[in-house]
């Protein structure tokens, strides 16, 4: 189902880093479709360190971003993509090189470029749709300022989606997703603001948005004696079990609403906003019922520890353990990646990893290139074993380059996520 985005709009200029980064992450959380950063500066210091902010900023989130960055040529235009951005935002006067243009199109799509135009130059510019089908333009980003009705009539005629952007200080955001063509609106209105709540305001007025819509009425569950079910929270990425709970009915809208987990307390017969005191909230991204409809399971993202004693998670204390193989994939390739970057941090005397590290990126390059050699050598053999045993050591040296890169398998299993729809 296609739906109307809320894009809150974050300019770095002049910010400080770790306040974007904190700002980002609660956009995020409280229920943000994509994000639009930008800094146009032409400065070539300010431009390399706003990449690394989007950088940053793509390890906190996990929903796209759009970066508008001062783009002089195409190797720009990588650096901003590789930041994780899953667009670019390109300013108007850009169109008078279009050759560059076309070229970053072709490279990353159309649907991955975006054009930001005024008012007034939308309006003016009689050939805006033709330019952007014929370089590849797949999103025009406009600036809303003042409804005319000319201006309402050319969006409705628009040959490509448009975003507008509003401060929403003098306009309604309903009448603004209500225009034909307009796909979404970036602001930074929402500061501040539980972004989930405001969809729900606009759902109520047949304004398709992305919000959380229970398959099943509460009516459906088996409750207990208490009309409570249990429910199990586990962290939405590492997939720990967090911790029990139990919901009402009441309990369980709220969830729902407004993208938070919200508990019943038995103790206290009250509602309870988890991290409410604490600020250690858990934003809401899955949920299941089980087979006997009597208990729930909720996947979140923890703002912090979910037990009251500061622990990550209330499961703490061991009762019962046997050795046994672990067997899950990545859980296994994050604690070989640990211990490599426990090996840079703290060296061990005698570490072939160390060795590495020491010896450089040119040695670990040499190594990565001599093991992938050996992988193609190996898969000659129609016996798997020897194959098997050459993939993981190119593995192990490919997590060495890594940590010696500074990348994590965060960085790498998000970048094959956005490669969705290249399938």
């Amino acid at each position: 189902m296609t739906y109307k985005k809320i894009i809150p709009l974050l300019n770095t200029e002049g910010e400080v880093g770790d306040n974007i980064v904190r700002l980002a992450g609660e956009y995020s959380d409280m229920g943000a479709d994509e994000l639009l950063i930008f800094n146009f500066s032409k400065d070539e210091h300010s431009g390399e360190e706003f990449l690394k902010l989007c950088k940053q900023i793509a390890r906190s989130i996990d929903i796209p971003f759009i970066i508008g960055y001062y783009i002089r040529s195409y190797e720009d235009a990588k650096k901003a993509y590789y930041t994780g951005a899953s667009g670019i935002l390109l300013p108007y006067e850009l169109l008078n090189n279009g050759g560059l243009v076309k070229e970053i199109s072709n490279r990353f799509g159309e649907s991955k470029l975006f054009l930001e135009i005024d008012n007034s130059a939308f309006i003016e510019d009689e050939s805006i749709f033709e330019k952007c089908k014929s370089l590849g333009i797949g999103t025009l980003v406009i600036d809303y300022n003042s409804a005319s009705d000319a201006f309402i009539s050319k969006v409705s005629k628009s040959q490509i989606p448009v975003i507008i952007r509003d401060s929403l200080k003098s306009n309604d955001i309903r009448d603004i997703l209500q225009i034909p063509n307009v796909v979404g609106i970036t602001t930074d209105f929402f500061i501040n603001k539980n972004i989930m709540k405001a969809k729900y305001a606009l759902k109520q007025e047949n304004i398709q948005v992305n919000v959380f819509e229970s398959k099943l009425s509460f009516s459906k569950f088996k409750l207990n004696k208490d009309g409570l079910i249990p429910i199990i929270t586990q962290d939405f990425k590492t997939g720990e079990v967090l911790m029990l709970a139990y919901m009402n009915e009441e309990a369980y809208n709220r969830t729902i609403t407004d993208g938070r987990m919200t508990y019943y307390s038995r103790s206290r017969s009250t509602l309870w906003v988890k991290g409410e005191t604490s600020g250690n909230y858990q934003y809401l991204k899955e949920m299941f019922l089980d087979c006997d409809n009597d208990t729930l399971l909720a996947k979140v993202i923890p703002a912090g520890p979910a037990c009251h004693t500061g622990s990550k998670s209330c499961f703490y204390t061991g009762l019962l353990e046997k050795e046994y193989r672990k067997s899950n994939p990545y859980h296994i390739l994050k604690d070989v990646y640990d211990v490599i970057m426990d090996r840079k941090k703290n060296p061990k005397e005698g570490s072939y990893t160390n060795y590495l590290f020491d010896k450089g990126i040119d040695k670990i390059l040499k190594k990565c290139g001599e093991e992938a050699a050996e992988i193609i050598i190996a898969a000659k053999n129609p016996e798997t074993g020897e194959l098997r045993y050459e993939i993981a050591d190119f593995l192990y040296h490919l997590m060495v380059l890594m940590v010696q890169s500074g990348l994590d398998w965060e960085d790498i299993t998000t970048e094959l996520a956005d490669r969705d729809g290249r399938k």
